[in-house]
């Protein structure tokens, strides 16, 4: 997990930092939040209209989608409620198996929204409810049932996150980074700490994509492993990526104040390979041919980060070298 503490560690050159908080606030970050909590309610509606996996997954695709425009984001109130809203990975499948210890024995806290919270953060968020809507083990339930019920509260809790995720931010920490450098501001004691933080969730981001995104399914050469994509049963690990880097693309840019070519040519060239890769769940791993495109995938990645830090990072203060998972 990405922390601020990562901070300590930045070394800054003798430059001013070159940054705008507050756009990257109003154009992305509070606008994503609130899509995510508006995008998030619908979904416990169509659950509560219709609970069955067909009536339920375009609402849980668009939650998901609207997650990812801020997913990247993992600092103030979403450093903790990532972890409940989004569990991943998850390499011992322990949502999976504590989904199936209560859906076996009808636990109780899967029957109302307020006793869910205490249930195991794997087993809860985007990532539990695509076990319950695509997982063939889960998701023959029919209307009524305990799984039906399951699902419904599921979707009601990730709605209640979603919407205090966006207080959360909107009345504290949006507020405290803008503030950066005030006398009663204990968070970030100057701008250019606030200006940092993000940068560091940007950078962050992308190095999740490259070695988590990627590098889960694909392992060793040796050892591929497609079923840990992230989301692989809905078919959208790719997606995934996609919506990501564009995500994060355009934070960048409010970030720097405006649109800085060597980034954007680095991002569009990662889209560009990422636009070849045949499988969308990255199931075809196993194929020589499907890894070595991954690969170059995820070697443009990199790039478009090793471009961040050249290109906004280094005129924002930051030297080469900078990791954002450093201290961690």
């Amino acid at each position: 997990m990405r922390h601020l503490n990562a901070l300590a560690l930045l070394a800054l050159t003798a430059s001013p930092a070159l940054a705008d908080v507050g756009q990257v606030l109003d154009a992305q970050v509070l606008p994503g939040t609130a899509a995510f909590a508006e995008a998030s309610t619908a979904l416990a509606t169509a659950a509560a209209a219709d609970c069955r996996p067909a009536a339920v997954t375009d609402a849980w695709n668009a939650a998901f989608d609207a997650w990812l425009a801020i997913g990247h984001l993992r600092m103030g109130p979403q450093e903790l409620a990532a972890l409940t809203i989004a569990f991943w990975p998850d390499g011992r499948n322990s949502g999976r198996r504590t989904l199936a210890r209560m859906i076996e024995g009808e636990d109780a806290m899967g029957t109302d929204a307020s006793d869910f919270a205490q249930v195991s953060a794997a087993a809860r968020g985007l990532y539990a409810l695509e076990t319950m809507l695509y997982d063939p083990d889960f998701a023959s339930y029919e209307a009524g049932s305990y799984s039906c019920t399951l699902v419904q509260v599921m979707a009601q809790d990730l709605a209640s996150q979603a919407a205090a995720l966006d207080l959360a931010w909107r009345e504290d920490f949006a507020p405290a980074l803008r503030s950066a450098g005030s006398p009663d501001n204990a968070q970030f004691l100057s701008a250019n700490e606030a200006e940092r933080a993000i940068f560091t969730q940007l950078h962050g981001g992308v190095e999740f994509n490259a070695d988590q995104r990627l590098g889960q399914p694909m392992g060793t050469p040796d050892r591929p492993r497609p079923t840990r994509a992230e989301t692989w049963r809905a078919g959208r690990s790719q997606r995934n990526i996609e919506l990501s880097m564009a995500a994060i693309q355009a934070m960048a840019q409010s970030l720097a104040g405006h649109s800085v070519e060597a980034v954007d040519s680095a991002f569009s060239a990662a889209a560009y390979f990422g636009a070849g890769i045949e499988d969308p769940a990255f199931q075809d791993v196993e194929d020589p041919q499907a890894r070595f495109r991954l690969e170059s995938w995820q070697g443009r990645i990199r790039a478009a980060g090793d471009a961040l830090i050249v290109h906004i990072g280094e005129e924002m203060g930051i030297a080469p070298g900078f990791n954002s998972l450093d201290g961690d």
